[in-house]
């Protein structure tokens, strides 16, 4: 980034005559306009650093967004608001939730939290046309997703309802079906929104929902917080849905001095709510305000600009660009920068796969300054990973997927699972299958094929198969490590009466030499191992965590507590380490926002 400000930065940071919108490209620093306006408006005394509040999406950014400010302005103002929504909010609802009747002290639940309190509560709801069939937990996730949605475009249960009933739909069975099944939605959102309540708790939509709701009904609170916040600043504006910006605008009021920070061409976010139109139709709520453009870029060359502009351009007309007719072509301020682009077609994705591998060698070794750290995969989705992870590997190239989620699927992770899974049900033949191939155990393929053939002709348990290992005609290595794996279940379950899982899970890792296994790979530099160890690490976490929200917490109710969690489709987020620092860099296109390489493959793109 250029530490001198260009015009438009420069210009963004001082005006104060009323209402902004700065329309920043990508790469164009708005970070730093935001922060140095913040540090402007504090430095020429127009406001105290508590009459500013800076509003944002993650954790992540909101702290870069603290630190660059801190930087900037000598003193360290610990009352000044630069936070998420969702902290912001919760703030505000600790403060005034009881002047509507909301708990001060609330349980806030994540996605997982509430699929699991509605699994709890499922059969207190009156369902007709949700009745499950089957599995009682069918429709959870479904109906999670509907009363989020509601809550984001800020309807009410009873508004539901009252919607509902009006509408006429009474010509044949399939309308007079349909209107009953938008009155059992309706009731369900109501019943579930009372037993949130009830349990005085909050899932991720209501703290937004109930915090627009208490500055809408009570206008003593609202007129607090609007003499409070006399600048009021929104970064990444084109991500913002119907409950966010209703909040912008309560605290903004009249006199208040907002600006909002955002492109429409980088809103990527419709999935979680996030609605474009608000961004488009900004100047219509605010025809007085000013918009800046930065057009600067100081992230890319300008032949991948102009690519980006030429495609980004066929969304017209629904882009700002043609409603304020205003120009959004990014130039490049990094002029001695020149960017090769190459489209590479392949007709199968197997001819896909090692072209693009064959072109990152090809590269690196014409570039002796170069390292396998440059080069980045971009995947649509974590699907399209492991063709490529899997080609890396065999030509022996180091590689990093940069993944979010996807703990619960990492191989150590289950075989730590269906062990304890094992101390609830020793015949559950899919946990000893699983405990069977563990790489360290060295069963051979003809062991495994003697003991599920022989379980399935004799109509047996793979435990009962395993007792009678020697019987059956395994080898000696076999035999040796089932009753090595028979002898570690047995003392599970044994101590399973006394013992936590965490120390029940340990006991068993180390009796049956899976933790030996581990640290001698770990020794040798495996760095799929040192990655596992960091996984096991993280699982133990996990059943700590349950330990210490559990009373007398037992193995049975950590696995049953553990496969509601996995049935509700949480993935399991995975707490990144960069743990080879040289290697090629696997991420999705949503999870490169940022970031920054000097070769990049977009691939999939068919």
């Amino acid at each position: 980034m250029s530490k001198t400000l260009n015009k438009a930065q420069k210009e963004a940071i001082e005006y104060n005559d009323g209402n902004l919108l700065i329309i920043a490209g990508a790469g164009t620093g708005k970070t730093t306009v935001i922060t140095k306006k913040i540090a402007h408006i504090v430095e020429q005394k127009l406001a105290l650093p508590e009459e500013i509040l800076a509003l944002t999406f993650t954790d992540k950014a909101a702290q870069e967004m603290q630190d660059r400010v801190d930087d900037l302005i000598e003193a360290n103002y610990t009352e000044m608001q630069i936070s998420t929504f969702h902290s912001f909010c919760q703030k505000v609802l600790e403060e005034y939730g009881l002047e509507i009747g909301l708990p001060n002290h609330f349980k806030l639940l994540n996605e997982t939290d509430a699929w699991l309190l509605l699994r709890e509560h499922i059969y207190d709801f009156n369902f007709d046309y949700y009745r499950p069939m089957g599995s009682p937990n069918r429709y959870i996730h479904e109906l999670l997703t509907h009363f989020s949605k509601a809550k984001d475009e800020m309807i009410t249960p009873q508004a539901y309802l009252d919607y509902v009933k009006s509408l006429i739909l009474d010509k044949d069975e399939a309308e007079k079906q349909e209107k009953n099944r938008l009155i059992e939605l309706a009731d369900a959102y109501h019943k579930y929104q009372k037993l949130l309540l009830d349990n005085e708790s909050m899932d991720f939509g209501d703290i937004i929902f109930y915090a627009v709701k208490l500055l809408q009904d009570r206008p003593n609170v609202l007129k607090k917080l609007q003499k409070r916040f006399k600048y009021i600043m929104v970064d990444e504006f084109q991500d913002v849905n119907w409950a966010q910006y209703q909040l912008v605008k309560l605290l903004a009021g009249e006199e208040n001095k907002l600006t909002v920070v955002g492109d429409d061409d980088q809103a990527i976010y419709s999935f979680r709510g996030s609605n474009v139109a608000i961004i488009m139709n900004f100047k219509t709520d605010y025809p007085n305000a000013k918009n800046i453009v930065l057009t600067d870029n100081y992230r890319s060359g300008q032949e991948i600009l102009d690519l980006a502009y030429n495609s980004i351009k066929n969304n017209n007309p629904h882009r700002l660009e043609e409603k304020l007719q205003i120009s959004k072509r990014l130039e490049s301020g990094l002029k001695d920068l020149h960017t090769q682009i190459e489209h590479l077609h392949y007709e199968t994705l197997d001819e896909e796969v090692v072209g693009v591998i064959n072109k990152i060698v090809e590269i690196k070794e014409n570039d002796k300054d170069s390292n396998w750290d440059d080069f980045a995969i971009l995947v649509r989705a974590n699907s399209h990973v492991e063709p490529f992870s899997n080609a890396l590997e065999s030509f022996g190239i180091p590689f990093e997927y940069l993944a979010s989620a996807g703990l619960y699927r990492q191989d150590i992770v289950i075989d730590a699972f269906n062990f304890l899974t094992l101390l609830t049900n020793i015949y559950d033949d899919k946990a000893f299958f699983r405990l069977l191939k563990m790489p360290f155990l060295e069963f051979s393929q003809n062991d495994l094929q003697k003991v599920t053939s022989t379980a399935k002709r004799k109509s047996m348990s793979y435990y009962e198969t395993l007792k009678r290992a020697q019987e059956f005609f395994l080898s000696n290595h076999a035999i040796e490590m089932a009753n090595k794996l028979l002898n570690a279940c047995h003392e599970g379950i044994k101590q399973s009466k006394f013992e936590k899982p965490t120390s029940l899970l340990y006991q068993f890792m180390e009796s049956i030499g899976y933790l030996s296994y581990l640290t001698i790979e770990e020794n040798k530099g495996n760095k799929d191992v040192i990655r596992q160890i960091y996984h096991l690490k993280q699982f133990f976490d996990l059943i700590r965590t349950y330990e210490e929200n559990v009373p007398g917490a037992h193995v049975a109710g950590f696995v049953e507590n553990y496969e509601f969690i996995i049935e509700s489709g949480d993935g399991g987020k995975i707490n990144q380490i960069k743990d080879t620092p040289d290697s090629v860099n696997i991420i999705t296109v949503h999870g490169s926002k940022g970031l920054e390489y000097k070769n990049v493959f977009i691939v999939n793109l068919v």
